[in-house]
């Protein structure tokens, strides 16, 4: 019989100290998980026996072995589990330096400790005999044989990345470890989570912290955590308990990662080799997830990197191009960056989909791969593009970026109208997309004379309604209305040598050739000259605000009455239009492009 042992918490500071209880007194080794290095070898007393910690000590995932190795062949769930004399835990960063913080799914790993022994082990799901409550203070509890987060944990460091650990039970505890942090980092397979633990990075997230989830079947089970965290409790069955899936509780999963596992796929047991043969497809080519890694929309990448769990949301194909209809709980905000069509593996598991996407809340960003075996398959040259894209990004200082959110289009004018970006292009057609970071492409909507700008006015005044005005190439300011009115309705001249229109405070503007900014309130005629232009191309207005760019494409703003303020930043496209606190930017041969004002 070998030696059992575990810790009496799954994790430590950098310079403490961590009790072990220990079943016969037996030579101890201590190893690195993310470089495989021994850092400690010793003799373990029992019944307990205490690990002081060295303040250098690097924060990572730790293994303590009690006693000779035991053989632990990689398998598929149901193999030979992680054996009862090793014993994983974290050390914390002391004093929390690190820009990305990768979470340990430590409550996933006990879900599964002891599956099939009856009373003992949360699994198998279905199963009558199988615990509604399990300790972690007993043997086993360490990895899967599969090892689903031994992957990246092992690329992190050599890939050049600063990064600190804490197990996914620190998570419970509130934000003041997850606020010195910028990224947090959710890794494998991390099913179970506490209310203490999604409301925590919730709320980070909102702050402007963010969020990297290569993991799949994320937060299905919501447990309860008792005797200090030492007990996980999860009925599962709704007559012990109605909230036990999150869906259930009013609060699905995909509030937090923008996916489900009930709309993802599985394949398990002698099945799960299938996932092998699987391939993400890429719908979003431009997205700066993808950037640096040649692919084109419909190129297949990551085989292997799909399972053997997936979540997805669900979506609509909208010209060919996929759409989150938002029915399920996944925030509207996001954005599908590629598909996986696993429906045939209801022969295996479970049939559904797999989507990969990012989605914004509050301040904060989250990304998703939507997989449990993306960080083993970083060997794949797109999955690790991909992965230093999204940590390269998410971990760094917040700074607004121009994002791209639609393909290089000819475009004379742009503005928004509701949830809709209108565009007018040089052959007379006005055009139409929904204002959302996805891809989408521009539908015709009619024709109409040719236009040099379009403004809509925020409410109706003065006998001006709320609707599409324009300013077309022969100075003429025209209320187009609604998309579904085919005829324009003449305003009247604008002033010579009109190059642009915008509408801010219910009043039209328009800049000259000439250099200077002449405005006309609604309800009234005559144009009257409001000042210089600062050399102003393109206007837009946005809650009083008016916003310019010159030839050089750089954005300076001004409020009606006082001086032309520069932003700093310049517009990536020779057209440009403002809507709910972002600036929206394209042209001929630029694609489209948004990102906040500030």
């Amino acid at each position: 019989m070998s030696v059992e042992a575990w810790a009496a918490a799954t994790s430590c500071p950098q310079g403490g100290s961590l009790r072990f209880t220990v079943s016969e007194p037996c030579p101890v080794t201590v190893t690195d998980v993310a470089t495989g290095r021994t850092v400690h070898e010793g003799h373990a007393t029992a019944p307990t026996w205490t690990l002081d910690i060295p303040a250098t000590w690097p924060s990572s995932l730790y293994r303590a072995r009690f006693g000779p190795p035991i053989p632990w062949p990689y398998g598929l769930p149901g193999a030979a589990p992680c054996p009862d004399n090793e014993v994983h835990f974290v050390v914390r960063q002391a004093v929390p330096s690190a820009p990305i913080l990768v979470s340990v799914p430590f409550t996933t790993w006990q879900a599964y400790n002891r599956a099939g022994h009856p009373g003992e082990g949360l699994y198998w799901t279905e199963a009558p005999d199988r615990a509604r409550r399990v300790s972690f203070d007993r043997p086993g509890g360490g990895p899967p044989p599969e090892r689903w987060e031994e992957g990246l944990i092992r690329w992190l460091r050599p890939a050049g990345y600063d990064v600190a650990y804490c197990a996914n039970l620190d998570l419970d505890h509130g934000l003041d470890l997850l606020e010195q942090h910028r990224l947090l980092v959710v890794n494998g397979h991390d099913e179970y989570w506490s209310a203490g633990m999604r409301d925590a990075v919730e709320e980070f997230v909102r702050r402007g912290g963010n969020l990297a989830v290569f993991s799949g079947n994320t937060a299905w089970w919501q447990i309860r955590l008792e005797d200090g965290g030492r007990t996980m409790v999860c009925h599962r069955d709704p007559l012990e308990d109605p909230t036990a899936e999150w869906s259930a509780a009013d609060r699905p999963e995909n509030g937090l990662t923008g996916t489900s596992f009930r709309a993802g796929a599985g394949t398990w047991g002698p099945h799960m080799k299938r996932m092998l043969e699987e391939s993400y497809t890429v719908r979003f080519a431009g997205h700066w997830a993808f950037e640096g890694t040649g692919l084109t929309d419909g190129d297949k990448f990551g085989q292997g990197c799909l399972g053997y769990e997936t979540d997805a949301a669900e979506f609509e194909e909208i010209d060919g191009v996929p759409r989150v209809t938002a029915r399920d709980g996944t925030p509207p905000s996001f954005v599908v960056l590629a598909t996986a069509d696993l429906r045939h593996w209801a022969a295996y598991g479970q049939g559904g989909m797999a989507t990969m996407g990012v989605f914004t809340s509050g301040l904060g960003t989250v990304f998703n791969a939507a997989t449990v075996n993306w960080g083993n398959t970083l060997h794949d040259p797109v999955v690790e593009r991909v992965t230093r894209n999204v940590l390269d990004r998410l971990s760094a200082p917040r700074s607004p970026r121009w994002e791209v959110i639609g393909p290089p289009a000819e475009l004379q004018a742009l503005a928004v109208l509701g949830r809709t970006l209108y565009a007018a292009d040089p052959g007379g057609r006005l055009l139409a997309r929904e204002l959302c970071g996805q891809n989408l492409p521009w539908r015709p909507v009619r024709r109409t004379p040719p236009l040099l700008a379009l403004a809509v006015p925020r409410e109706a005044a003065g006998g001006v309604a709320v609707g599409l005005h324009a300013l077309t190439a022969d100075s003429r300011l025209l209320a187009l209305g609604t998309a579904s009115q085919a005829r324009e309705l003449d305003l009247g001249p604008a002033p010579a040598g009109a190059v642009a229109l915008a509408i801010a405070d219910c009043t039209f503007y328009v800049a000259t050739t000439a250099g200077r900014l002449w405005s006309r309130p609604f309800g009234r005629d005559g144009w009257q000259d409001a000042g210089p232009s600062n050399g102003a191309r393109c206007l837009a207005g946005l809650n009083g605000r008016l916003f310019a760019t010159g030839e050089d494409g750089e954005l300076a703003t001004l409020l009606p009455g006082a001086l032309w303020e520069p932003l700093g930043v310049r517009a990536p496209g020779a057209v440009f239009t403002a809507a709910a606190g972002r600036l929206i930017s394209g042209g001929a041969a630029a694609p489209l492009r948004w990102r906040p004002v500030r």
